[in-house]
């Protein structure tokens, strides 16, 4: 749209007069620690494991270290907005990116002190808390630097800013480490987080939000978040499968149709992301969230053809757009349903949904597959989707109200359209 586009006011009417800019400076500035924060961790994710196995822990042993990054981030998720609401936006934020950034150097110090694995446990639970803690400080703070009205577009901008990193670095830290060695890719990783530390003093300091802060029990009681967290925390657990099981399920057939369609998944998923909002901020991001959720069923559902090497590319696409669609759409709602004092809450609710939808996606589906065979097992889940999409919307709308107190009500939908999923 064209720089003199009327926008639409967060109460839904037309407003006259060009759309406010997106991309200032400040935000601009925050994409340094977002970069920062994604490249570390995804550098690492695969990486510690096979680093932990070559130091000398067995196969399951080396696994407990995603493990303990995992549970020390949902355990970060419950108690980070208590933190924000201490601290603020900027402190907590540095201190997550200083535990994230920090603790590899610990494993590439010379003295082999990082060869222990107590120490890489110990590494990956503090990198948990410091990953945890900067997502939700860090999207609460990013929510408060985009228009209203462009917050859908905004969220999707920061979701490629986020996921390109997350695509080139997962690959990228495996590659290195088999080519140059574990050091350099820790070193890599850690200065990652710290350079984009060295950004936080150049981030405008919020002024305290208007009310009460809300914790993650509260918002996990307040039926308009949990809708929206449920229907995404579906999407999430499939998402979980895919990218546990889609090597197993081909590995008989062709193992780079795996490789690639684990590349399409999230590119897709980025593409997803920012079509949706797009589309969201002109019509409301809440038609969006059950179609999103059928479409990537759809393509699970294609996943499913395991022989056929087209059609499991083709559904790792689908899929992969369907779950972007989802990201955005669920996250631009919470938001829009909670005032400033909410935005942390929201942020440790969604990636709650998130890793614990991944969890329990993995972890089902292993045992569902033991039984039924991985194609059986992949149509069903993608049977299983539209279900729990309906259990998620099926609460009428008058329950639909937010738990904090009554002159901070949810915003309003910015068009004409129901606000409900």
């Amino acid at each position: 749209m064209g720089p003199n586009t009327r926008s639409v006011t967060r109460s839904g009417t037309p407003a006259a007069g060009p759309r406010p800019s997106l991309v200032t400076r400040p935000l601009l500035v925050r994409f340094v620690s977002t970069v920062g924060a994604s490249a570390s961790f995804y550098l690492l994710l695969s990486t510690v494991p096979e680093y932990a196995r070559a130091a000398g822990a067995s196969a399951g042993t080396a696994g407990l270290t995603t493990t303990a990054l995992t549970l020390s981030s949902v355990a970060a998720y419950l108690v980070a907005p208590r933190l924000i609401a201490r601290y603020g936006y900027r402190p907590v934020l540095a201190a997550g990116l200083a535990a994230l950034g920090a603790p590899p150097l610990l494993l590439a110090a010379p003295s082999g002190i990082g060869t222990s694995l107590a120490v890489i446990m110990a590494v990956c639970a503090v990198r948990g808390v410091g990953f945890a803690v900067t997502c939700v400080a860090g999207y609460a703070l990013t929510v408060s630097l985009i228009p209203p009205q462009r917050r859908g577009e905004g969220l999707a901008l920061v979701g490629v800013v986020s996921g390109v990193p997350s695509v080139a670095c997962l690959p990228l830290g495996v590659w290195l480490a088999a080519h140059v060695g574990y050091r350099p890719v820790f070193v890599a990783g850690g200065v990652a987080a710290l350079a984009g530390l060295a950004s936080v003093p150049w981030l405008p300091r919020p002024g305290r939000a208007a009310g009460p802060s809300t914790g993650i029990l509260a918002a996990m009681r307040t039926p308009a978040l949990t809708r929206p967290a449920l229907t995404f925390s579906a999407a999430a657990m499939a998402v979980g499968i895919v990218v546990t099981f889609l090597p197993l399920a081909v590995a008989k057939t062709a193992t780079d149709v795996a490789a690639l369609a684990l590349l399409v998944q999230p590119a897709t998923a980025i593409g997803g992301r920012w079509l949706a909002g797009r589309y969201g901020d002109r019509r409301g991001p809440a038609v969006l969230l059950a179609p999103g959720v059928l479409v990537a069923a759809a393509g699970l559902a294609m996943l499913s053809l395991t022989a056929v090497p087209a059609l499991v590319i083709a559904g790792a696409a689908v899929f992969g757009a369907g779950f972007g669609v989802t990201q955005n759409a669920s996250l631009t709602i919470m938001y829009d349903r909670v005032p400033e004092s909410g935005y942390s809450a929201v942020g440790a609710l969604w990636n709650l949904a998130y890793d614990g939808g991944m969890g329990v996606g993995a972890a089902g589906f292993g045992v569902l597959a033991a039984r039924t065979g991985y194609p059986t097992a992949f149509a069903l889940t993608a049977a299983a989707l539209p279900v729990i999409l309906a259990v998620a919307v099926r609460r009428p709308a008058r329950n639909l109200r937010l738990s904090w107190s009554p002159q901070h009500r949810p915003v309003p939908p910015r068009t004409g359209t129901t606000d409900e999923p």
